[in-house]
């Protein structure tokens, strides 16, 4: 089937004259596996790219972007906490019973005491849990559920390269290190370096060889800071405050749109999958929503200081990672949710939290493994990192308005063909 054509975004046609001019293709989109076959997906240029089999994330199938129930409209609150609890409460009960035999132990000091600790207090809600089922007064608990040939021929294959992937802090030092000598190091009030410091001890204390984990929870509070900003923007609007910043929200949700989508990746390679780290990031998260909006009614200019630090931070993490597993990860194919998200035919939100290339050709980055997947990763947040920077200028607003009337009016200027509608029941044969 060919897609209905759609009308152009004024915003867009700039972007859209840059490219070659239209032609037929393949549309990028999944391709339906059979009974025991591994998804595949057909990138926009009809190239056909291995998708990973198995989904290690906690939140799979109806959690998972794309996926079974995307789209759906949610319960009532009160529906979503009683399922939540439900479910979260099996899986601590199935994390203390029958705790995961592949987590390696860390070995920083301070990780090592809560990992024993950690240990001791696991042993004792086993048995506690074991009492209370026998007891009648919780249900029997099932093992976890077996799967089938196919997914566990590839779960152990691809879980083992993923838990030969490495990472430690003096990587992660020597990356900041290098980039501070060569460009120099941000200059920030210590109330905003504290809760940064802070999190980044979480980070290396807490996730100590295991990256995907650590990752995890970094796109977890990644994404919290621009809910905060449109937050607080959308409140200065409806109190009548301010409502000059439109742009920013829409700038802001692309950001969040795109972290979203990271966070998603890392829940598919696993990241979620412990209970007590599933704990950390949802709490971590919350508090530093507060915190944010406490810096952006302060001082939004520092609020964006602060996501800075993050984003560079993060960058410099996936560039370590990336610089010490090029060679494993150029072996696992890439989740099916990044391959959504990267050959997408709306790319809309990608385009839009790329500031700094408002004038240049849009970014179309590959993503065929899952080497190609953390670059993307690195470079988009680096794209954020220029965009923090740019929203510490007063003047951001007015400027990206400025480019979205220029554009609008070459676009005037210059109007883009349009693609007539092709019916349904046309094909490509």
């Amino acid at each position: 089937m060919l897609p209905r054509a759609s009308y152009f975004r004024p915003a867009l046609v700039k972007r859209s004259q840059m490219r070659k001019n239209l032609t037929l293709q393949a549309v990028a989109a999944p391709i339906l596996p059979g009974k025991g076959e591994c998804p595949l997906y057909k990138d926009p240029k009809g190239k056909i790219i291995p998708a990973m089999c198995a989904d290690y994330g906690f939140r799979s199938g109806a959690g998972r972007l794309y996926q079974e129930g995307y789209g759906e409209v949610p319960k009532d609150v009160w529906e979503l906490a009683k399922d939540n609890y439900f479910h979260e409460l099996e899986q601590l009960r199935r994390a203390v019973r029958y705790p995961p035999s592949d987590v390696r132990p860390p070995s920083h000091p301070a990780a090592k005491a809560l990992h024993s600790a950690g240990g001791a207090l696991g042993a004792g809600l086993a048995s506690l849990d074991l009492a209370l089922e026998r007891a009648k007064v919780l249900p029997q608990l099932q093992p976890p559920p077996v799967l089938s040939a196919l997914e566990t021929r590839e779960f152990k294959e691809i879980r083992a390269r993923l838990d030969q992937l490495r990472l430690s802090s003096d990587d992660v030092i020597r990356v900041e290190h290098d980039r501070i000598a060569s460009t120099g190091d941000m200059e920030s009030p210590l109330w905003v370096k504290a809760p940064f410091y802070a999190l980044c001890w979480l980070l290396d204390v807490m996730y100590d060889k295991k990256p995907i984990e650590k990752f995890w929870v970094l796109e977890t509070v990644a994404r919290i800071p621009y809910f905060a900003y449109i937050s607080i923007l959308h409140l200065y609007e409806s109190l009548g405050f301010w409502r000059a910043g439109a742009e920013l929200r829409k700038i802001h949700f692309a950001e969040e749109w795109n972290e979203m989508h990271h966070l998603q990746i890392m829940e598919s390679l696993g990241g979620d999958r412990a209970w007590l780290d599933r704990f950390i990031a949802e709490h971590a998260a919350v508090f530093y929503y507060w915190v944010l909006i406490f810096f952006y009614l302060v001082s939004p200019r520092m609020a964006y200081n602060f996501m800075q630090r993050v984003e560079l931070h993060a960058a410099d993490t996936y560039s370590a990672f990336l610089q010490r597993n090029k060679a494993v990860l150029e072996s696992i194919p890439a989740p099916i949710v990044a391959l959504q998200y990267y050959y997408s035919e709306d790319l809309y939100l990608f385009d839009e939290f790329q500031t700094s290339a408002r004038n240049s050709p849009p970014r179309r980055p590959r993503c065929e493994n899952l080497l190609d997947v953390f670059v993307n990763i690195r470079d988009d947040e680096m794209e954020h990192v220029k965009t923090m920077v740019a929203c510490q200028n007063s003047t951001i607003a007015k400027d990206i308005a400025a480019s979205a009337s220029a554009d609008s009016a070459e676009a005037t200027a210059h109007p883009a063909p349009i693609l007539a509608s092709v019916p349904e029941s046309a094909s490509t044969e």
